[in-house]
This record gives structure tokens, sequence and C-alpha cells, in this order.
């Protein structure tokens, strides 16, 4: 067992962390990568990206989510090895217990990780988190390489990568997983986030074999003519505009959903056409799922949506992209979040 120390991008230098890393690989191992909850492209692309890495340096690697995914991110190379804790109870906590270390990608407190969080938890192995969001949870793993200023955790995963002397075993499917992190955590490179080093890492991506073309039709040109009347029924149903305070919200019951046949990312995006309206700044999308009341909330410019989802539905993220759980029915929450445009109005209106 690797005596743990707290290695955190502030308090030490990157070199220090990948020796590390580096120490713990040194040996064929058992190793486990884990992603948050309804992992997105981003926690999916660089887990099976890192995972066959790590394979083809022999190590014996298994990929476990807390639960299902959206079926557009299924083409991945090492998705059909993808444990489901909920589903592959069994498989996923034996590997978990037989692990010697943990990779936690794309997620920095236990609680993203719902059900699953107590194996990990109480794991001996020796664990790493890779991940881009703010205030990481200190007393989780033995190496923390946390970094909110870049784009996505795929970006910073390609930097680990090649810090770690492993730039030579990323292939067309590794770097396909890459870009696709990439690209999905940056809406397709329009997000502020995405940077000179992002498109540098791009290209660099496309030069290893990504195509590029290929990645975004799979998943963004992908939609099943259920999900296509969702967004339409959406746009034209449940969208309500406040011009004057620059807000826009969209709101589904659990029912609503249902009527259209609805399957595990078939939201994913919704609230960005809100966004996208001349003049919005505030939008929020608001879905009754699995018997819970969860939001998504962006922004343009300094409203730090991030910390209203703190402060008001026990979520988070990033200051232009976040999450959270509402305790209220979809109607209530809708009233809530009115009010929230309201109470913001100087910040959203600047």
């Amino acid at each position: 067992m690797f005596q743990k120390v707290y290695l955190f991008l502030f308090l030490w230098p990157m070199q220090e962390k990948i020796e590390k890393i580096k120490s713990a690989l040194q040996d064929s191992k058992n190793i486990v990568i884990t992603v948050h909850r309804s992992p997105d492209g981003d926690a999916l692309g660089s887990a099976l990206a890192l995972s066959d890495i790590l394979s083809q340096l022999n190590h014996n690697v298994t990929v476990v989510s807390p639960n299902s995914y959206a079926s557009f991110l299924y083409w991945m190379k090492g998705n059909d090895d993808v444990l489901v804790f909920l589903k592959d109870l069994e498989k996923s906590t034996k590997v978990t217990k037989d692990a010697d270390v943990i990779f936690m990608l794309d997620y920095n407190h236990l609680s993203r990780i719902g059900e699953y969080s107590n194996l990990v938890r109480d794991s001996d192995a020796f664990k790493v988190i890779i991940d881009h969001h703010q205030d990481p949870d200190l007393d989780i793993a033995d190496v923390i390489i946390s970094d909110t200023s870049i784009c996505s955790t795929a970006q910073l995963l390609f930097n680990v990568i090649e810090k770690l002397g492993y730039k030579r075993l990323i292939k067309k499917d590794v770097a396909e997983c890459l870009y696709a992190g990439i690209m999905t955590d940056t809406g397709s490179f329009k997000f502020s986030s995405t940077t000179a080093e992002t498109h540098e890492i791009i290209a660099q991506l496309i030069d290893l074999g990504a195509d590029n073309s290929k990645v975004h039709d799979l998943i963004y040109d992908n939609y099943t003519p259920d999900r296509i009347k969702l967004l339409g029924y959406c746009l034209n149903e449940k969208m309500k505009i406040f011009q004057d305070l620059h807000s826009a919200v969209i709101s589904l019951t659990e029912e609503e959903l249902k009527s259209f046949n609805f399957r595990k990312g078939d939201t994913e995006g919704v609230v960005n056409y809100a966004l996208a309206i001349k003049g919005i700044t505030f939008a929020v999308f608001i879905a009754e799922k699995e018997g819970a009341v969860k939001l998504s909330l962006r922004s343009k410019g300094d409203l730090k949506v991030n910390e209203i989802a703190k402060k008001y539905f026990n979520g988070g993220g990033h200051v232009n992209a976040a999450g959270g759980v509402s305790d209220l029915s979809v109607e209530e929450t809708t009233n809530k979040i009115i009010e929230i445009f309201k109470k913001y109005k100087r910040v959203i209106n600047q």
C-alpha cells in the first residue's frame, strides 16, 4: 500500500505527481477507471482512452460507470466491456475490491458516483483524480491532478499521458475517444474555455488518426425521430423566455418524457438552444427523471451558475455550466428559477 500523500496542482509540481503515478504503474496491476453518474462524452471518452493505453502496458483494466449512459457514446472502442455498477453489481464489486489502482476521471467528489461511492472510498487501492471541476474533495485520493482552467478532462488527460511518456500509445481509437471528450465539453469548441492549446491538441489528435468528421456525426447527427420530436416540443411548447431578464427556462415532467419514448441522452444539449437565443445570457433546463427533478444551468459572461447550483440546488460544476437537483416539483422548481432570474437580474444584464 502506498503512503497517502495529497498532491495538488497549487502545492506540488506536476512532475512529482507524474512520478507518483509512474511508481504506482510500475508493475502489472489491476486497475479500475471510474467516472461520474450518467457519464458524458468527456468522462467516458477519457476513461476508454486511458483504459486502452493502460491495457497496452499489460495492466488488467476495467472501466466502471455508476449507471447507464447515452447510446450515442456506444461507438467508442471498449464500450462493450464497460461495467455498469447498478446492472453488473457483482462484477463491479469484485474488480473494485481487487483493484491496486483506481483512476477517478471527470469528478472530484464521491457524491458524483452515487451508490458506487462506498466501494471506492473503502478501497485500499492507490487513487488518482484527473479532473477539471472546482473544489475537489481533499480526502479521497492519493494524487489529485486538477486544473479548472482546462476545458475538459480529456485535454488534461492528454497532457498527463504525454508527461507519462505514453503518447506513442495514442492510436486512432484512443485519439477519437479524446477528441470526443474535448469536443463535447467545449460545445464543439465554442465555449470560452477553448484555448489555443485546445486546438493544438485537437490538431495532434487528428494527426494521430482521429476522424473528426466521423466523431461529430456519431455524437451530434445521430438523433432518433423521438428525440427530434422531443426537442421540437421543448422549444415550441415548454420554453419560457424572459427578455427583460435575459433568461429562459425549459421544463419537462417525467410523464412528458415518457410520451416521447425517452432514452438516456435524449435531452442532452437542450439547454443550449435556450442560451442560443439573442439576448439570453442565463438558461435553465429542468427535467424530472427517475423520480428526481434535475437541473442544467448555463450562462454567458460573469454569471457564475456553479455558485447558484450550489446555493439553491445542492449542485455545482463550472462557472458557465452547472447542474443540480431540486426537492420540489417541476412546476415549483420552475417558479423558483424564475425568482432566481429576478434576484440575479443585475448580474444577468451585465
